[in-house]
């Protein structure tokens, strides 16, 4: 299977769709979760948004990205979300970067690295391991500073209540 041939630029669209998914992670913020928010979209159309709720659902799987790819293969009825992209604030963990791989995306657009947890460039490189059965289009770094600037603005805030 070949790879992906990466875009040299990003555009207004993963601007636009990383902006939603910033409304997103203020909408997460507001419910006191961590503030990262995802959107898929299939013909520069929004099928599907969502932000982190694993404190309000008690469920550890309950990420920005899972909950936008279930949404999103609700939308269209079919698991195989070809044709769409997800947009996220934050770079996805070890089980978002399967679960896009798994569902078929066709590119992930994302916003601030994760030195911790990045599973797409910085850790690891799970959406274009050359031994899974499918590559992802990847564009990294869009409106970094901003995605970025919310977590920590969010992270600062709890030790100030004295939260970790």
């Amino acid at each position: 299977m070949s790879e992906p041939e990466p875009r040299s630029e990003r555009t207004s669209q993963d601007e636009a769709l990383m902006a939603e998914a910033l409304a997103q992670a203020r909408l997460a913020a507001e419910l006191d979760e961590v503030p990262i928010g995802a959107v898929v979209a299939r013909d520069g159309v929004v099928i599907a948004a969502a932000h982190n709720r694993r404190m309000l659902d008690n469920d550890p799987t309950a990420h920005a990205e899972i909950l936008a790819i279930r949404a999103a293969a609700e939308a269209i009825g079919d698991w195989r979300l070809s044709g769409c992209v997800l947009a996220v604030t934050l770079e996805p963990c070890c089980m978002c970067a399967g679960a896009i791989v798994l569902a078929r995306l066709d590119e992930v657009i994302y916003g601030a690295t994760d030195p911790k947890a990045g599973a797409v460039d910085t850790l690891y490189q799970i959406c274009n391991d050359p031994r899974l059965n499918h590559r992802v289009e990847v564009t990294a770094g869009v409106m970094a500073d901003e995605c970025g600037q919310i977590l920590t603005d969010f992270f600062k805030a709890q030790r100030a209540k004295g939260k970790k």
